[in-house]
């Protein structure tokens, strides 16, 4: 007789050896190259507004969101159900939660509420962490907060529009800016034929009473639901900056038609669109004839954002290597006790950690700026540029590395390591790629020589402390002699040498001897390595280790 009795199902093995499902996190309280930075550089009231958003961005419930966000990227929904135009961008809920996240607590208007006294630290601190949450739905956050020093240059743009952008309010709706609790900005810059090179730019504008009318196509169009677009357009005077609503001052939807959505390698939570302006209404902004000179105020702003966001997501890939490996055994000991993997994430971590110093370093020098004090701006003008090539130079190859020390399920979507690799190459392209940013820095050099001054202040600062420092400072001061034509050829190297020279010289000054004489050795010496994983034989393992935190 046949059993048709069911039979039960039996495990084929036991999971072991694998990690603890995460749970909740602290990003602030974990993170002691962060609050060294903050308690050196930064006004108290800093760290104690942090406090709660390092809870919560590290919360498992906010990591759910930004997986959420990004396997459920935003879709373009050009037509209602009648064949209406709407020309609109429709998020999954996770996005919107992010979102309010960063808006409804201020991330991106403190540095404007808090001005000159801290405020642009407490902004570059909370990016890090933000972008350790979900790195898209910071470029919004970005636009917004950067959006400020350009409204400025109008009084009456400015009384318009900034209220809305210092609101603690994210408000998706789409309707006029008047009818809303706050506000959000995009930029417009970039077309087909120029790119970077703005001013081939072929987008007309044509007065229309108190107003422009736009016509033309922008290749880029990053957040293209905001409530206003920084754009460029030519007038009889030339390149010009313009204010594009998202609504005309009569309440109509603006002639801002959104041909099609970007798909990008990463990024995919937030939205970038090719758009039409097809005499779209605009205010003038700025003097006409200079609007490079007028959105500049943006790019420096958007910048410093760009530098930091690669740091907080190499902060993100440490911290999940680091817990993988001390949960993980091979060969009959844990993966952290493995001397080779030791070097490897001891390796990581200094580069975050130097990474952390420049960035907020940078951020002191903003709120210097802000203040009138001369050396800080003179700062503020060349350490976003140094800050935002090298720390994009160095995060693709750091999310591989990353990556690998979890094996093949760090290459798999359930970790997010998969994400953040996609993830890594944009802020190298974006607001100037690289061989943009190290002309832009050739360019200050020899125009603004007091950015050079401030430079050897910095530099000089932590002469006599290090013997690797000390060789790559006199080779960068016979380099700083050179004609222009001869150092184009060799930008790249001098961003670079002057970056990574400043970040020793700050880990001199203030991270344990142990963290600055490695990183001196490991980047500047002679056994320095492009490869991660690459220390000096006799490197302090284990006090480099114990820096990173749980």
């Amino acid at each position: 007789m046949r059993d048709n009795a069911p039979r039960s199902r039996l495990a084929t093995h036991e999971v072991v050896n694998q990690p603890d499902t995460p749970g909740d996190s602290d990003l602030l309280a974990s993170d002691l190259p962060l609050r060294e930075a903050l308690e050196r550089e930064a006004p108290a009231w800093v760290s104690e507004r942090l406090a709660a958003l390092g809870r919560e961005a590290g919360s498992l419930r906010v990591q759910i969101l930004g997986e959420q966000a990004n396997r459920h990227p935003p879709e373009l929904v050009l037509f209602d159900r009648h064949g209406r135009r709407l020309d609109e961008v429709r998020y999954h809920p996770a996005y919107h939660e992010l979102m309010h996240l960063a808006i409804d607590n201020g991330w991106h208007a403190v540095a404007w509420q808090e001005e000159s006294r801290g405020g642009h630290q407490a902004h570059i601190a909370a990016l890090y962490l933000l972008t350790q949450a979900e790195p898209g739905f910071c470029c919004p956050v970005t636009m917004t907060h950067a959006a400020m020093p350009v409204l400025r240059r109008s009084p009456d743009i400015e009384a318009a529009w900034a209220p809305g952008l210092l609101a603690n309010a994210y408000d998706p709706r789409p309707l006029p800016a008047g009818q809303k609790r706050g506000l959000t900005f995009g930029m417009a810059m970039t077309e087909k034929q120029g790119g970077s090179d703005v001013r081939r730019n072929t987008t007309r504008a044509e007065r229309d009473g108190e107003g422009w009318r736009l016509t033309g196509h922008k290749w880029f169009c990053s957040a293209p639901m905001s409530d206003a677009f920084l754009t460029l357009a030519q007038t009889d005077a030339g390149l010009t900056c313009f204010l594009v609503p998202r609504f005309t001052p009569d309440g109509e939807r603006n002639a801002i038609e959104l041909q099609r959505l970007k798909e990008k390698c990463g990024n995919r939570a937030n939205a970038s669109a090719e758009i039409e302006y097809r005499s779209a209404w605009a205010s003038l902004v700025g003097e006409p004839g200079r609007g490079v000179a007028t959105i500049i105020d943006m790019v420096q702003q958007t910048r410093l954002d760009a530098a930091t966001a690669p740091v907080g997501m190499m902060r993100q890939a440490l911290a999940e290597a680091w817990r993988h490996v001390r949960d993980r055994h091979a060969f009959g000991r844990l993966l952290a006790e493995q001397p080779l993997m030791q070097v490897v994430i001891a390796d990581l971590a200094l580069e975050v950690e130097a990474g952390v110093a420049l960035v907020m370093r940078a951020a002191r020098a903003f709120d210097g700026n802000a203040r009138g004090d001369a050396h800080e701006t003179a700062l503020a003008r060349v350490l976003p540029t140094l800050a935002k090539y090298w720390h994009n130079k160095r995060g693709p190859g750091f999310m591989a590395e990353a990556m690998e020390c979890l094996g093949g399920i760090g290459y798999v979507e359930e970790a997010p390591l998969a994400r953040l690799y996609r993830e890594a190459p944009v802020n190298s392209i974006w607001e100037g790629s690289g061989n943009v940013i190290c002309l832009d820095l050739l360019r200050v050099l020899a125009r603004h020589p007091e950015s050079v001054a401030a430079l050897r202040v910095e530099l000089r600062a932590a002469q006599g402390l290090q013997q690797d420092l000390d060789l790559a400072l006199a080779a960068l001061e016979h380099d700083l002699t050179l004609p222009g034509e001869t150092l184009e050829p060799r930008a790249r190297w001098l961003t670079q040498r002057l970056a990574q020279s400043l970040q020793a010289a700050l880990l001199l000054r203030h991270a344990p001897a142990e963290v600055a004489k490695t990183f001196c050795r490991s980047r500047l010496g002679v056994e320095a390595s492009p490869a991660y994983g690459v220390l000096p034989p006799d490197s302090p393992l284990a006090a480099i280790l114990a820096r990173i935190g749980d």
